[in-house]
């Protein structure tokens, strides 16, 4: 059997699985407000077995639906935490460890681009392809622009990245649709396009009370705007987004529920059948290429932080995964052994070479800027520090360069990551004095510093550099 037929078959069952009305009446919205930036999604299907994934950097990937003539490839840039219901490599949803979150939900006027010279991919491809190689959401289209779905699967986008830049992706008469900027007003959307939602939102005059996809929007779309005006703190922000969830929860059939903190780079879950909440801090993950990919199963009972309860993924749990979904899902009940076989091994041949691998497991340059947000030593002493002086060598093997550096900061950035090496107090603070990362050519470095010193003189020479114009 072809891996074209495989596709076919598999794309068939899922759009005869997926016609039925309530099929992804899923709920999503943005918060951003008072410094907090989150992210809330319930999922409502007819079945609710998942598994949660950490997803690696650096792999070589090949998408497995679409159009086999000319796949979609490309090297993902950045781990990420997926939930996956029908197997690895398919998520319903997730965040990267930049803080890009992108789900997904069910829309009927959905018509993708018809064929065209772009690389192919399936509609929960696609949101692992922009987890793997975006940072913005304004990057994330740009990527999103270069490839095609080919499906008859018919699903929307919501994305939004740490920033609270948020926009919503529809296929409509053949073409993509974004909604961002002065064109979202309201950073919501569940199962109508958009547009129809808020012009529902702005004229409807009866009680928005139903379980129904416009009535949803409208009650999840006048909190999301409340939020701006009342300051949260942050545990206050993550159960407003909870109580928003709560709200536009569909009895005995929303499976779970998420809460991305976006800012904190953490995930608040809660399934039907484990209503307890479970954390997952998503900066104390490995997503270097060679370490084992771990799974979590999305029902676990346990309370709290979940982040030390993964454990390694095998191809037995993702095929047991596809089984129960498979059987549960009564239109994919049919669908042969082998291609569930298929499925569940493919993504096993996604290669990591040694180069990247090497750049997979050493933070980029921006994502070392990124971590410098997370103190080891406590907040307190870091957020205290008005400058910084760091002296020291840097090297770069494999292009044989090597020479000093000394960094002046007159506001520095204020954050370490156990990505580092050599960490020695200064201060009271825990700073690493070795600093493994790659630069944009990919070209691994590392810095040496012998010297640091917080809350010195800075020499009015030493300037704040211009910033780069953003990439529109």
């Amino acid at each position: 059997m072809t891996k074209r037929l495989l596709v076919l078959m598999l794309s068939l069952l899922f759009v005869l699985c997926l016609t039925v009305h309530e099929a992804l009446a899923c709920t999503t919205f943005c918060l951003r407000g008072s410094g907090e930036v989150l992210f809330g999604r319930n999922y409502d299907f007819t079945i609710g077995d998942a598994l949660i994934f950490v997803n690696k950097r650096g792999l070589s990937k090949t998408a497995t639906a679409g159009d086999d003539r000319n796949p979609a490839k490309w090297i993902a840039k950045y781990g990420s935490v997926t939930f996956n219901q029908f197997g690895r490599e398919n998520p319903t949803g997730g965040m990267n460890e930049m803080g890009l979150v992108a789900e997904q939900m069910w829309l009927d006027e959905t018509e993708y681009p018809k064929d065209d010279t772009r690389p192919t991919l399936g509609t929960q491809e696609w949101m692992q392809y922009l987890l793997d190689t975006s940072a913005t959401t304004a990057e994330a289209i740009k990527n999103a622009e270069g490839v095609r779905i080919v499906s008859d699967v018919k699903v929307h986008y919501l994305i939004s990245d740490k920033s609270g830049t948020a926009a919503a992706i529809e296929f409509v008469k053949g073409k993509m649709v974004v909604h961002a900027g002065n064109t979202l007003a309201v950073r919501t959307l569940t199962n109508d396009t958009y547009e129809k939602s808020i012009y529902y939102k702005h004229t409807s005059v009866k009680k928005d009370t139903g379980a129904g996809s416009l009535d949803r929007f409208t009650r999840a779309a006048q909190r999301t705007e409340q939020f701006e005006k009342q300051p949260k703190s942050e545990q206050e922000a993550v159960d407003y987004a909870f109580e928003i969830l709560g709200n536009v929860t569909i009895k005995d059939y929303t499976r779970w529920s998420i809460v991305y903190d976006q800012k904190r780079g953490k995930i608040y879950f809660r399934t039907l059948r484990s209503p307890q909440i479970k954390t997952i801090d998503i900066r104390g993950l490995n997503y270097s290429c060679g370490a084992p990919v771990k799974i979590l199963d999305i029902d676990v009972k346990e309370p709290g932080d979940a982040t030390s309860r993964f454990i390694d993924y095998t191809r037995k749990a993702n095929r047991d995964l596809i089984e129960r979904s498979f059987n549960g899902t009564n239109f994919l009940k049919d669908i042969p052994a082998g291609v569930r076989d298929f499925f569940a091994a493919y993504s096993e041949r996604f290669p990591c070479t040694s180069t990247q691998k090497a750049a997979a497991e050493l933070p980029t340059t921006d994502q070392v800027l990124e971590k410098y947000v997370w103190a080891i030593g406590g907040r307190e002493p870091v957020q205290a520090q008005n400058s910084r002086v760091m002296k020291g060598t840097i090297t770069a093997p494999s292009v044989g360069g090597k020479g000093t550096i000394e960094i002046y900061a007159k506001a520095p950035n204020k954050q370490l990551t156990e990505d580092y090496k050599n960490y020695r107090a200064v201060d009271g603070v825990q700073y690493a004095f070795t600093v493994p990362a790659i630069d944009e050519n990919d070209i691994p470095f590392t810095i040496n510093y012998t010297e640091i010193k917080i809350n010195v003189a800075i020499d009015a020479k030493f300037e704040k550099p211009v910033a780069k114009a953003p990439v529109s």
